[in-house]
């Protein structure tokens, strides 16, 4: 199932999509897809509904985030191989972890916009994937047990506040409209593979980024278990879990975005993003 979130920012209203690619309001139904609906059972009801009976949601309805009442936004760095050579980085022997403020989650399309004297915003196509249940100390062959789904997300990063700063990542990581999540959630039934997912991010039609979650050093199961050692993770949490290479800070010279540029991302079964940058 692919489930939506439709509406002006502050006002989505809970849906999903249908068979034939049409969004569909499920308000009548639920009052939101909030974390407890990540739940193996909530979402079982959820997929036993007949779509074809809901009602349509007019064509060019803005998208917002695809669930709401995130607790934890977790992100890694470094987690592509490709990546971490164009870095100039060593590759990892454990995952590199991060925050985001849940402050900075967006809509698929919303505009980004670039903070006060910014020089360096560059773009990040992500896989992320939504907690269904509670994981503390979980192994490896469990872990994807307690995955809901995934979604297509954006980790826009201000390099210069990331790195010159004099603090952790987040400082760069965390400004508004900075986690742009969606169109939708896949629930995790749909997704046969995370591991063989390609990921691709243009700037104003030139393809900058073109991998697959294949090149990733860490597997999804890999993440998640790691991540439960150290911290309890919550229904309707999200990780994002690294960015194959291609970024702005990797190119020489590095090449950032600019006012006026558009991003597009394309996920494949996660959907596709679009975004204005101002």
């Amino acid at each position: 199932m692919k489930l939506l979130r439709h509406g002006l920012p502050g006002q989505e209203k809970p849906g999903a999509l249908d068979a034939q690619g049409q969004v569909r309001d499920l308000s009548l139904l639920i009052p939101d897809i909030t974390p407890e609906w990540m739940a193996p059972e909530k979402l079982s009801a959820l997929a036993a509904i007949d779509l074809s009976r809901m009602p349509l949601v007019a064509a060019g309805t803005r998208l917002g985030p695809p669930l709401t009442g995130t607790r934890q936004f977790v992100a890694l760095g470094l987690n592509y191989r490709q990546h971490a050579i164009e870095s100039g980085m060593e590759i990892p022997t454990e995952p590199i972890v991060f925050s985001k403020a849940v402050s900075c989650i967006a809509g698929p399309d919303d505009t980004i916009y670039l903070p006060v004297d910014s020089q360096a915003t560059d773009w990040e196509i992500e896989l992320g994937l939504v907690i269904g249940t509670q994981a503390k100390q979980v192994s490896i062959e469990d872990a994807l047990s307690h995955v809901a789904g995934y979604v297509l997300a954006h980790d826009v990063s201000e390099r210069d506040w990331q790195l010159k700063r004099n603090g952790q990542w987040n400082k760069g990581k965390s400004f508004d409209g900075f986690g742009p999540l969606g169109p939708w959630l896949v629930t995790s039934d749909e997704v046969a593979d995370p591991q063989n997912i390609d990921l691709k991010l243009s700037v104003n039609g030139q393809v900058m980024q073109n991998s697959s979650t294949a090149d990733m050093i860490f597997s999804i199961a890999h993440t998640v278990s790691y991540l439960s050692q150290f911290m309890t993770l919550l229904p309707g949490d999200v990780i994002i879990t690294g960015t194959p290479e291609g970024v702005g800070m990797g190119m020489q010279p590095p090449q950032f975005l600019q006012h006026g540029d558009v991003v597009t991302l394309d996920g494949g079964i996660l959907g596709s993003q679009r975004q204005l940058i101002i």
